[in-house]
Protein backbone atom coordinates (compact mmCIF):
# COMPACT_ATOMS: atom_id res chain seq x y z
CA UNK A 1 0.00 0.00 0.00
CA UNK A 2 1.22 3.20 -1.00
CA UNK A 3 2.07 6.67 1.67
CA UNK A 4 -0.55 7.95 -0.64
CA UNK A 5 -2.90 5.81 0.61
CA UNK A 6 -1.92 5.62 4.46
CA UNK A 7 -1.74 9.52 4.98
CA UNK A 8 -5.34 9.56 3.10
CA UNK A 9 -6.69 7.25 5.29
CA UNK A 10 -5.99 8.86 8.33
CA UNK A 11 -7.24 12.12 7.11
CA UNK A 12 -10.27 11.39 6.02
CA UNK A 13 -11.23 8.56 8.75
CA UNK A 14 -13.37 7.27 6.16
CA UNK A 15 -12.33 4.28 4.22
CA UNK A 16 -8.85 3.63 5.08
CA UNK A 17 -7.46 0.14 5.85
CA UNK A 18 -9.74 0.57 9.11
CA UNK A 19 -9.06 0.20 12.75
CA UNK A 20 -9.83 -2.27 15.54
CA UNK A 21 -11.11 -0.36 18.92
CA UNK A 22 -10.38 -3.54 20.60
CA UNK A 23 -10.04 -7.31 19.91
CA UNK A 24 -9.81 -8.13 16.35
CA UNK A 25 -13.08 -9.87 14.78
CA UNK A 26 -12.57 -12.69 11.98
CA UNK A 27 -15.29 -12.61 9.33
CA UNK A 28 -18.41 -13.84 10.17
CA UNK A 29 -20.15 -16.44 8.04
CA UNK A 30 -24.03 -17.07 7.76
CA UNK A 31 -26.75 -17.93 5.66
CA UNK A 32 -29.56 -16.15 6.43
CA UNK A 33 -31.28 -13.71 4.41
CA UNK A 34 -33.42 -11.00 6.43
CA UNK A 35 -34.12 -7.47 5.74
CA UNK A 36 -33.57 -4.42 8.42
CA UNK A 37 -36.92 -2.77 10.25
CA UNK A 38 -35.77 0.41 9.21
CA UNK A 39 -35.38 -0.28 5.56
CA UNK A 40 -38.68 1.19 4.20
CA UNK A 41 -38.79 -0.19 0.16
CA UNK A 42 -41.62 1.65 -1.18
CA UNK A 43 -44.66 -0.59 -2.12
CA UNK A 44 -44.78 -2.60 -6.02
CA UNK A 45 -47.73 -1.60 -7.83
CA UNK A 46 -50.06 -4.56 -8.21
CA UNK A 47 -48.76 -5.32 -11.76
CA UNK A 48 -44.89 -5.68 -10.65
CA UNK A 49 -42.95 -8.44 -10.16
CA UNK A 50 -42.42 -8.56 -6.35
CA UNK A 51 -39.18 -7.30 -5.43
CA UNK A 52 -36.05 -9.69 -4.29
CA UNK A 53 -34.51 -9.31 -1.30
CA UNK A 54 -30.87 -8.63 -1.53
CA UNK A 55 -28.80 -11.47 0.13
CA UNK A 56 -27.21 -11.05 3.28
CA UNK A 57 -25.15 -12.91 5.86
CA UNK A 58 -26.58 -14.94 9.34
CA UNK A 59 -25.40 -13.81 12.60
CA UNK A 60 -22.24 -15.22 13.92
CA UNK A 61 -21.72 -17.00 17.09
CA UNK A 62 -23.26 -15.02 20.04
CA UNK A 63 -25.14 -12.89 17.78
CA UNK A 64 -22.12 -10.83 16.24
CA UNK A 65 -23.33 -8.83 12.99
CA UNK A 66 -21.44 -10.24 9.74
CA UNK A 67 -18.58 -8.81 8.09
CA UNK A 68 -18.24 -9.53 4.30
CA UNK A 69 -15.45 -8.16 2.86
CA UNK A 70 -14.67 -9.68 -0.86
CA UNK A 71 -16.74 -11.87 -3.77
CA UNK A 72 -15.31 -15.32 -3.79
CA UNK A 73 -13.10 -15.36 -6.77
CA UNK A 74 -15.18 -18.05 -8.39
CA UNK A 75 -17.28 -15.00 -8.92
CA UNK A 76 -15.05 -14.49 -12.20
CA UNK A 77 -14.12 -11.36 -12.98
CA UNK A 78 -16.64 -8.99 -11.15
CA UNK A 79 -15.83 -5.89 -9.20
CA UNK A 80 -18.08 -3.49 -6.85
CA UNK A 81 -17.01 0.17 -6.75
CA UNK A 82 -18.73 1.48 -3.40
CA UNK A 83 -18.70 5.21 -2.69
CA UNK A 84 -19.03 6.65 0.86
CA UNK A 85 -20.92 9.68 0.84
CA UNK A 86 -19.78 11.47 4.37
CA UNK A 87 -21.17 13.81 6.68
CA UNK A 88 -20.82 14.27 10.02
CA UNK A 89 -23.63 15.41 12.09
CA UNK A 90 -22.33 18.49 12.80
CA UNK A 91 -21.12 20.15 9.48
CA UNK A 92 -23.73 21.53 8.65
CA UNK A 93 -22.38 24.81 8.72
CA UNK A 94 -19.62 23.95 6.82
CA UNK A 95 -22.35 22.82 3.94
CA UNK A 96 -23.99 26.04 4.90
CA UNK A 97 -21.13 27.90 4.18
CA UNK A 98 -20.77 26.86 1.03
CA UNK A 99 -18.79 23.23 0.91
CA UNK A 100 -19.82 20.56 -0.99
CA UNK A 101 -19.99 17.11 0.41
CA UNK A 102 -21.81 15.86 -2.59
CA UNK A 103 -20.59 14.86 -5.93
CA UNK A 104 -22.93 15.36 -8.70
CA UNK A 105 -20.65 14.86 -11.89
CA UNK A 106 -18.96 11.41 -9.91
CA UNK A 107 -22.70 10.10 -10.03
CA UNK A 108 -23.60 11.56 -13.98
CA UNK A 109 -20.09 9.41 -14.90
CA UNK A 110 -21.06 6.64 -13.15
CA UNK A 111 -24.61 6.71 -15.29
CA UNK A 112 -22.85 7.70 -18.10
CA UNK A 113 -20.20 4.75 -18.16
CA UNK A 114 -23.25 2.39 -17.41
CA UNK A 115 -21.34 1.45 -14.14
CA UNK A 116 -23.38 -0.59 -11.49
CA UNK A 117 -22.64 0.69 -7.72
CA UNK A 118 -23.33 1.00 -4.37
CA UNK A 119 -23.55 4.04 -2.12
CA UNK A 120 -22.81 4.24 1.22
CA UNK A 121 -24.77 6.55 2.08
CA UNK A 122 -24.42 8.75 6.00
CA UNK A 123 -28.04 9.78 7.45
CA UNK A 124 -26.86 13.13 7.65
CA UNK A 125 -25.91 13.61 3.93
CA UNK A 126 -29.74 12.61 2.91
CA UNK A 127 -31.17 14.90 5.01
CA UNK A 128 -28.41 17.73 3.49
CA UNK A 129 -28.76 16.73 -0.07
CA UNK A 130 -32.38 14.66 -0.26
CA UNK A 131 -32.74 15.57 -3.65
CA UNK A 132 -29.70 13.77 -4.97
CA UNK A 133 -30.28 10.81 -2.48
CA UNK A 134 -33.90 10.55 -3.81
CA UNK A 135 -32.31 10.65 -7.37
CA UNK A 136 -29.42 7.63 -6.31
CA UNK A 137 -32.04 5.90 -4.94
CA UNK A 138 -34.37 5.73 -7.52
CA UNK A 139 -31.55 4.87 -10.13
CA UNK A 140 -31.46 1.37 -11.35
CA UNK A 141 -27.96 0.92 -11.25
CA UNK A 142 -27.73 1.73 -7.57
CA UNK A 143 -28.02 0.65 -4.63
CA UNK A 144 -28.20 2.93 -1.27
CA UNK A 145 -25.95 1.33 1.84
CA UNK A 146 -26.37 2.80 5.31
CA UNK A 147 -22.53 4.39 6.61
CA UNK A 148 -24.43 5.85 10.35
CA UNK A 149 -26.36 8.90 10.80
CA UNK A 150 -24.02 10.67 12.55
CA UNK A 151 -20.29 9.29 11.16
CA UNK A 152 -18.95 8.80 14.36
CA UNK A 153 -16.69 5.93 15.54
CA UNK A 154 -18.14 2.72 16.57
CA UNK A 155 -14.65 1.50 17.95
CA UNK A 156 -11.94 3.35 19.38
CA UNK A 157 -9.23 4.53 18.42
CA UNK A 158 -10.69 5.71 14.58
CA UNK A 159 -8.50 8.67 12.87
CA UNK A 160 -9.97 10.92 15.77
CA UNK A 161 -13.18 10.85 14.80
CA UNK A 162 -15.57 11.01 17.81
CA UNK A 163 -17.10 7.88 19.16
CA UNK A 164 -20.82 6.56 19.83
CA UNK A 165 -21.56 5.19 22.98
CA UNK A 166 -22.27 1.40 22.41
CA UNK A 167 -25.96 1.68 23.29
CA UNK A 168 -26.58 4.32 20.63
CA UNK A 169 -24.93 2.60 17.90
CA UNK A 170 -27.95 0.64 16.65
CA UNK A 171 -30.16 3.65 16.91
CA UNK A 172 -27.73 5.49 15.38
CA UNK A 173 -27.75 3.06 12.28
CA UNK A 174 -31.72 2.95 11.86
CA UNK A 175 -31.52 6.93 12.69
CA UNK A 176 -29.87 7.02 9.02
CA UNK A 177 -32.27 4.63 7.74
CA UNK A 178 -35.21 6.88 8.27
CA UNK A 179 -33.40 9.67 6.99
CA UNK A 180 -33.49 8.02 3.38
CA UNK A 181 -36.63 6.96 3.98
CA UNK A 182 -38.07 10.55 4.55
CA UNK A 183 -35.99 11.83 1.20
CA UNK A 184 -37.36 8.94 -0.36
CA UNK A 185 -34.77 6.97 -1.23
CA UNK A 186 -36.52 3.57 -2.89
CA UNK A 187 -32.99 1.05 -3.61
CA UNK A 188 -31.64 0.98 0.02
CA UNK A 189 -29.98 -2.61 1.13
CA UNK A 190 -29.67 -3.94 4.84
CA UNK A 191 -25.91 -2.86 4.49
CA UNK A 192 -23.84 -0.97 6.93
CA UNK A 193 -20.17 0.27 6.66
CA UNK A 194 -18.46 1.10 9.69
CA UNK A 195 -17.26 5.04 9.69
CA UNK A 196 -13.32 5.02 8.95
CA UNK A 197 -13.53 0.63 8.63
CA UNK A 198 -13.51 0.60 12.62
CA UNK A 199 -14.86 -1.70 14.54
CA UNK A 200 -14.61 -4.63 17.53
CA UNK A 201 -16.27 -7.63 18.61
CA UNK A 202 -17.90 -5.12 20.81
CA UNK A 203 -19.47 -2.78 18.09
CA UNK A 204 -20.24 -6.20 16.44
CA UNK A 205 -22.77 -7.28 19.16
CA UNK A 206 -24.30 -3.93 19.95
CA UNK A 207 -24.93 -3.30 16.08
CA UNK A 208 -27.12 -6.67 15.90
CA UNK A 209 -30.64 -5.19 16.93
CA UNK A 210 -30.42 -3.55 13.51
CA UNK A 211 -29.94 -6.52 11.49
CA UNK A 212 -28.06 -5.32 9.11
CA UNK A 213 -24.52 -7.15 7.10
CA UNK A 214 -21.45 -5.00 7.63
CA UNK A 215 -19.29 -4.29 4.10
CA UNK A 216 -15.90 -3.59 4.42
CA UNK A 217 -14.00 -3.74 1.12
CA UNK A 218 -10.47 -5.65 0.39
CA UNK A 219 -9.05 -2.41 -1.93
CA UNK A 220 -8.51 1.02 -0.57
CA UNK A 221 -8.53 3.71 -3.61
CA UNK A 222 -6.86 6.11 -1.54
CA UNK A 223 -9.07 8.94 -2.73
CA UNK A 224 -9.33 10.85 0.02
CA UNK A 225 -7.72 14.32 -0.02
CA UNK A 226 -5.72 12.84 -3.35
CA UNK A 227 -4.83 15.67 -5.95
CA UNK A 228 -3.49 12.56 -8.22
CA UNK A 229 -6.16 11.47 -10.10
CA UNK A 230 -3.68 9.18 -11.87
CA UNK A 231 -2.23 8.02 -8.03
CA UNK A 232 -5.78 6.72 -7.15
CA UNK A 233 -6.33 5.13 -10.07
CA UNK A 234 -3.27 3.05 -10.18
CA UNK A 235 -4.15 2.24 -6.47
CA UNK A 236 -7.18 0.96 -7.41
CA UNK A 237 -6.16 -1.06 -10.78
CA UNK A 238 -2.93 -2.40 -9.23
CA UNK A 239 -5.38 -4.29 -6.11
CA UNK A 240 -8.24 -5.18 -8.26
CA UNK A 241 -8.86 -8.82 -8.20
CA UNK A 242 -11.56 -10.98 -8.96
CA UNK A 243 -14.27 -10.32 -6.21
CA UNK A 244 -12.73 -7.32 -5.47
CA UNK A 245 -14.46 -4.42 -3.10
CA UNK A 246 -13.36 -1.21 -3.68
CA UNK A 247 -13.70 1.76 -1.40
CA UNK A 248 -13.88 5.29 -2.51
CA UNK A 249 -15.96 8.49 -1.62
CA UNK A 250 -18.57 10.77 -3.16
CA UNK A 251 -17.75 13.92 -1.27
CA UNK A 252 -16.42 17.15 -3.80
CA UNK A 253 -14.70 18.76 -0.49
CA UNK A 254 -12.59 15.67 0.64
CA UNK A 255 -12.17 13.53 -2.41
CA UNK A 256 -11.59 15.83 -5.63
CA UNK A 257 -10.42 13.79 -7.89
CA UNK A 258 -12.56 10.83 -7.68
CA UNK A 259 -14.74 11.51 -10.15
CA UNK A 260 -11.24 11.87 -12.83
CA UNK A 261 -10.04 8.58 -11.71
CA UNK A 262 -13.22 6.73 -11.97
CA UNK A 263 -12.92 7.78 -15.83
CA UNK A 264 -9.52 5.88 -15.91
CA UNK A 265 -10.31 2.76 -13.95
CA UNK A 266 -13.39 1.82 -15.55
CA UNK A 267 -12.45 1.49 -18.88
CA UNK A 268 -9.44 -0.20 -18.03
CA UNK A 269 -11.13 -2.93 -16.22
CA UNK A 270 -13.39 -3.03 -18.89
CA UNK A 271 -10.36 -3.97 -20.96
CA UNK A 272 -9.03 -6.52 -18.51
CA UNK A 273 -12.52 -8.58 -19.03
CA UNK A 274 -13.91 -7.34 -15.82
CA UNK A 275 -18.11 -6.65 -15.12
CA UNK A 276 -19.13 -4.07 -12.64
CA UNK A 277 -21.71 -5.24 -9.89
CA UNK A 278 -23.33 -3.97 -6.87
CA UNK A 279 -22.31 -5.72 -3.63
CA UNK A 280 -25.87 -7.12 -3.49
CA UNK A 281 -24.58 -8.98 -6.61
CA UNK A 282 -20.82 -9.32 -5.55
CA UNK A 283 -22.44 -11.21 -1.63
CA UNK A 284 -24.81 -13.28 -3.90
CA UNK A 285 -21.93 -15.56 -5.16
CA UNK A 286 -20.93 -16.70 -1.85
CA UNK A 287 -21.91 -20.20 -1.07
CA UNK A 288 -22.99 -19.08 2.52
CA UNK A 289 -25.18 -16.49 1.41
CA UNK A 290 -28.78 -17.04 0.29
CA UNK A 291 -29.82 -16.15 -2.91
CA UNK A 292 -32.61 -13.31 -3.33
Amino acid sequence: MSLLTVLAAALTGCGGGGERGGAGSAQVRGTTTVSPRPAHPSPASPSAAPARKPPTMAPGPGGLTPVFTRGPASAGKTVALTFDADMTADQGPRAAGGERFDNPALIATLKRLEVDATIFMTGRWAEEYPAQAKAIGSDPRFEVANHSYSHHAFATPCYGLPALDRPAMAADVRRAFDAFRRAGVRNVVPYFRFPGGCYDDAALRALAPARVTAVQWDVVSGDAFATDAGAVAEEVLSGVKPGSLVVLHCTRSAAPVTEEAVRTIVPELRRRGYRFVKVSELMSGRDDAAPR
